[in-house]
């Protein structure tokens, strides 16, 4: 259940507010006479910082990877 606070309540206890839905996770509906004027909501999950399978998805391999790019007879390292 969503808890409701009137703006006057809201300005006067505003940081201990915010604190208690970033800890709880619950929204928190601000109303000005009865109308809803704004909703206050938890912020998301921090994402990770890990950078392995950070670019999973986004490369799309086309082609032989496997094989050389050039013929072993083009290599320089085997001309003598």
């Amino acid at each position: 259940m969503m808890e409701e606070i009137s703006i006057s309540k809201f300005k006067a206890t505003c940081l201990r507010l915010l604190d208690s839905v970033k800890k709880t996770g619950r929204p928190l509906l601000v109303t000005k006479k009865g109308e809803p004027i704004a909703l206050v909501t938890p912020p998301p999950p921090p994402q990770s910082k890990a950078w392995l399978g950070s670019m999973k998805g986004t490369i799309k391999i086309t082609g032989d990877i496997i094989s050389p790019v050039l013929a072993e007879e083009e290599w320089e390292v085997l001309q003598r």
